[in-house]
């Protein structure tokens, strides 16, 4: 019996490892890929070995509306905090302070996200979606339609994503392809207003008094991460964001 689960458990650990394999093969069938890999992997790949990161890593995004800036963090294997490796200007902005309510207001959602998709034949170049609107953007929205197709991607057009131009998100792109290959399975995308330090939301805040409450709570997430340099567990409440 016991050999009896410990072939079951080789085999399902095997599928999931072949799956990670397949992922980034099936990605380097794309020419788009196949071209961002010839000319920024190496590159990368030094960078990487200068901050002592030489094996499988895992990533997390942050995104500030205010400063235009994205934020690249890094983790390598069983290490517990990540390291910042990389930051990114924003080439072209939409919208103001606050959150995406509905469709066709410009805005770039702020809140607690994650990758969904990867997209080598996008418009804008290469394009990582995330998972807007999660179930807080939909209770925000009432009765409006909350838009969708939400991503970090290349060029520099938006009504209400994030782009950072076709050179630069080569290599978001294949870090994101890395870390998934690596065993990530969920890719944390954080995007704020600004950096929500205590001066910060007191001085937005007055200037936009109605998103008050929301700042307040996505400043929780924003404090656990700087305090620790861990992702916190983020668990969709009915109306507010909690952290683990």
């Amino acid at each position: 019996m016991k050999s009896y689960f410990y072939i079951i458990f080789l085999t399902i650990m095997s599928t999931s490892v072949l799956a990670q394999s397949n992922f980034k093969a099936q990605q380097l069938t794309f020419e788009r890929v196949r071209q961002a890999y010839g000319e920024k992997w190496n590159s990368l790949q030094k960078e990487l070995k200068k901050d002592q990161i030489t094996g499988k890593f895992s990533l997390y995004i942050a995104a500030y509306k205010a400063e235009e800036k994205l934020e690249i963090w890094l983790k390598e294997g069983k290490q517990k905090q990540y390291k910042l490796f990389k930051v990114y200007p924003f080439c072209q902005h939409s919208g103001i302070l606050g959150p995406k309510l509905k469709e066709g207001d410009l805005q770039i959602p702020e809140g607690f996200y994650y990758i969904t998709a990867f997209n080598p034949l996008s418009n804008f170049h290469l394009s990582l979606g995330i998972n807007y609107p999660n179930s807080i953007d939909l209770l925000r929205s009432r009765n409006e339609k909350p838009g969708s197709d939400i991503y970090i991607h290349g060029k520099c057009e938006t009504v209400g994503c994030i782009p950072i131009t076709d050179d630069k998100i080569k290599e978001v792109y294949i870090l994101a392809i890395e870390a998934r290959n690596g065993g990530q399975n969920q890719i944390p995308v954080h995007v704020y207003p600004f950096k929500i330090t205590d001066t910060n939301l007191n001085k937005y805040i007055a200037q936009f008094p109605q998103h008050k409450a929301f700042w307040t709570n996505l400043q929780l997430g924003y404090n656990y991460f700087e305090k620790h340099k861990r992702v916190p567990q983020v668990i969709e409440l009915t109306n507010a964001y909690q952290f683990k």
